[in-house]
């Protein structure tokens, strides 16, 4: 069982950065992927980012060489940095865990937290 906790989301204009992270209970923490997902009003969940155990990691398209996925195995913590920050990045964003392979579906991550708000201005 894992339980995941985000925090880190807030308001910030356009161009500016926020860091997300997602901080998870149990020891076997590093046995799992890690994914980071949005989902804005109106709009179907989306993948944003994901990372294996040891550090591989993915970025969706339309945020790659904005946003950057971390982990720290250490402190059961993984982290989305977002610069550049754009409008279209609003939405509450959520991270979710699975043991395995990384994914970019969100319907094969077993465990969730409970959602933190980013809200971008222009």
């Amino acid at each position: 069982q894992v339980q995941l906790v985000e925090s880190g989301g807030g308001l910030v204009q356009a161009g500016g950065s926020l860091r997300l992270s997602c901080a998870a209970s149990g020891r076997t923490f590093n046995s799992y992927a890690v994914g980071w997902f949005r989902q804005a009003p109106g709009k179907e969940r989306e993948f944003v980012a994901t990372i294996s155990w040891n550090g591989y990691s993915t970025h969706s398209e339309s945020v790659k060489g904005r946003f950057t996925i971390s982990r720290d195995n250490a402190k059961n913590t993984v982290y989305l940095q977002m610069n550049s920050l754009e409008p279209d990045d609003t939405a509450v964003y959520y991270c979710a865990a699975k043991l395995g392979h990384t994914d970019v579906v969100s319907s094969r991550y077993n465990y969730w937290g409970q959602g933190t708000q980013v809200t971008v201005s222009s």
